[in-house]
């Protein structure tokens, strides 16, 4: 048995490396998505903006939303301006939200898959060499086709199981801030229709 990182990542076959390419990739979308919806909502004092927004400040990065209502509603501006400005600011954020979603899905559900056609070979290895060998050298391309086949296994789902666990809880954050700007935007257009009536 190889010892080494690299030993058991030949053991692996030929789907070793694409498996470490997907879990590197996987991992550097996970943090970034985890970046972009940190940075979605910050939970800052109603207080320090209002006061930044009286000194002329500009909008912090992630505070948009709440930032562009504030400013139009300092300006005196009607509340369908402030209604119109807000939503579009809303489903601008919503859509930066998604950053990341569909690659961290479409890599959890390709390593396992990746994994099992390692095993699919491995298996196909192990009964060619019982085909081809004498009967005193059989273990040995049996072993190392078995080898094969558990390992690119292994692999696949050591890159699929923490990558969706990872992502559904991102997948949570994301609906938590989704909501929020739900709750933004009601607030809105209850403002828009108090100023209208």
């Amino acid at each position: 048995m190889n010892t080494t990182l690299l030993g058991y990542l030949a053991s692996g076959g030929f789907v070793a490396v694409p498996l470490v390419a997907i879990g590197l990739l996987l991992w550097y979308l996970v943090g970034l998505r985890l970046l972009v919806l940190r940075r979605g909502i910050e939970r800052e004092s109603l207080e320090l903006r209002l006061d930044a927004l009286a000194r002329g400040e500009p909008a912090p990065e992630g505070q948009g939303v709440l930032w562009l209502g504030l400013q139009i509603a300092a300006s005196g501006q009607g509340g369908d301006v402030l209604a119109k400005a807000t939503s579009q600011a809303i489903t601008e954020l919503a859509g930066r939200l998604e950053h990341g979603r569909r690659g961290i899905r479409v890599l959890v559900a390709v390593a396992p898959l990746l994994g099992l056609l390692g095993t699919v070979s491995g298996m196909i290895e192990t009964f060619a060499s019982l085909g081809d060998m004498a009967l005193f050298s059989r273990t040995g391309g049996i072993a190392g086709g078995i080898s094969e086949a558990l390992v690119s296994t292994q692999l696949g789902l050591v890159v699929a199981i923490p990558g969706l666990l990872v992502g559904r809880v991102l997948d949570q954050r994301e609906e938590e801030l989704r909501n929020c700007l739900i709750r933004i935007a009601d607030f809105v257009r209850a403002h828009a229709r108090e100023e209208v009536a």
